[in-house]
């Protein structure tokens, strides 16, 4: 093994991320191809002579949040989420580094906050259904759930990583799967 080699650890860990960022991106992908589709429904209910369908709507405004909240953690890991430009272009390592490395922190605090409270919704909400689908609606709080713990591990890890190794410019923009 030469000095250039990535550890086995390395390899298995940037696999790992890859593959639940794959997962990810695909339920957020179906999600917003069933937007897509329910909205074309609903469009066509307008102009045919058959009772609408009042499940579309509001499979469609779920679909909407589970598309936001599943992409979130993704978009932390590609670092692509919102942040100052501004502090980027700081032109003291140190402080760029500080700076990025405390943000990363609050998005993972913040995300640990949201994770709790989508998790007492998951356990708590279940009596309830929803009014077209019926579907209870501790399970419209599983995938946000999903995606903060996502967004918590991969904000976690970015700072970890800011403060180590610095922030990545150019073509390492990618954060957490190196």
């Amino acid at each position: 093994m030469t000095p250039t080699d990535n550890p086995p650890r390395a390899v298995w860990t940037r696999r790992a991320v890859d593959v639940v960022t794959r997962i990810e991106l695909g339920l957020a992908a179906a999600a917003i191809t069933l937007i897509f589709v329910l909205v074309l429904v609903q469009a066509a209910q307008r102009y045919l002579p058959l009772e609408g369908w009042s499940w579309t709507g509001e499979l469609a405004r779920f679909c909407l949040v589970w598309v936001t909240f599943t992409a979130a953690g993704v978009l932390v890991t590609m670092d692509a989420h919102i942040s100052l430009q501004l502090v980027d272009a700081i032109k003291n390592p140190i402080v760029t580094r500080a700076v990025r490395s405390f943000a990363c922190l609050v998005v993972a605090v913040i995300g640990f906050g949201f994770a709790e409270e989508a998790w007492e919704l998951v356990s708590t909400q279940g009596m309830l259904k929803s009014p077209a689908m019926q579907m209870p609606m501790s399970w419209l709080y599983v995938l946000p759930l999903l995606g903060f713990v996502s967004t918590t591990v991969r904000a976690g890890v970015a700072a970890v990583l800011f403060a180590v190794r610095g922030v990545p410019t150019g073509e390492q923009k990618v954060v957490v799967a190196e």
